[in-house]
């Protein structure tokens, strides 16, 4: 059974998913963009008789809503995120990173070292080769962050866009149901959400310039990581997937025939191998 609630963290009434039994292992699921929780809206009920699931939306997401004048930083998400833990009482867990919640999850990791059990990596890049081409023209808006920049940026939150995010590299399309691209696009069209995602754009420089200290994490640290990728991802390229062992022998490589949101075609898959791969490393 999944339950659908609110908490305040440093004055958000952030919005978030749980199941399962709090006795039992926790993993708590950081989503990406343009999504929300939603995404983990089928593997939740696949791993819940297993796992501690807690799913929360991230500051500008999802039903999470946040105090007037908050700046969209990663290392304002991360904050917040490291304060819902705490206003829940999540002492130790292991992390789903995709996408946006990569770098807000290792934020947490570089914190608090000692509360990240495991770490599944769905598409969640920590590596510059990982980058495909797609991130030029937000790069560009990194170097030169002129009004032009800027503007180009916005065609990246219409609905085909955003569409294409999800089908992008799915050899089926008819296994992608609308239900989460169209859900994605009518949050994004809320009042003033368009221009934070855009602070946000530019803001992910800071994620890259963190990439070095988060792979002297992985490296130091050495958590259990499973890289479970598709691999037809139009932004983060498995080459992101495979270079997770360089630098952490602990970390394992699965890659599947699908793009960005995996779970949308592989939730099953993916479930099966987070059960196998948590059920080795995580002690019950």
């Amino acid at each position: 059974m999944i339950r659908y609630r609110h908490i305040d963290a440093g004055g958000h009434r952030v919005f978030y998913r749980e199941a399962g039994d709090p006795a039992r292992p926790a993993l708590l699921l950081l989503h990406g963009f343009p999504s929300s929780s939603h995404m983990f809206r089928d593997l939740i009920p696949l791993l819940a008789d297993r796992f501690h699931l807690v799913a929360p939306d991230l500051p500008g997401f999802g039903h999470t809503t946040s105090p007037a004048g908050f700046a969209h930083t990663f290392d304002n998400l991360a904050e917040i995120m490291k304060g819902f833990t705490d206003a829940i009482g999540l002492g130790r867990y292991a992390l789903y990173v995709f996408d946006y919640g990569a770098p807000t999850g290792y934020r947490l990791a570089l914190a608090r070292p000692d509360r990240v059990t495991a770490i599944v990596s769905q598409n969640g890049n920590a590596y510059e080769e990982g980058l495909s081409g797609n991130w030029d023209p937000i790069q560009r808006y990194w170097r030169e962050p002129t009004p032009e920049n800027r503007e180009a940026l916005r065609s990246l939150l219409t609905l085909d866009a955003t569409k294409w995010q999800y089908v992008h590299g799915v050899p089926d399309e008819t296994l992608v149901s609308p239900d989460g691209y169209t859900l994605d696009h009518a949050l994004l069209g809320r009042p003033g959400n368009a221009e934070l995602q855009l602070d946000l754009f530019r803001d992910y420089a800071t994620n890259v310039a963190l990439y070095p200290r988060f792979q002297e994490y992985f490296r130091t640290s050495r958590p259990p990581l499973l890289a479970v990728w598709g691999k037809n991802d139009p932004f983060f390229l498995p080459a992101g997937a495979e270079a997770y062992p360089r630098d952490n022998p602990n970390a394992e490589v699965r890659l599947l025939d699908t793009g960005h949101f995996a779970l949308e075609t592989h939730a099953r898959e993916i479930a099966a191998a987070i059960r196998e791969f948590l059920g080795r490393v995580v002690s019950g």
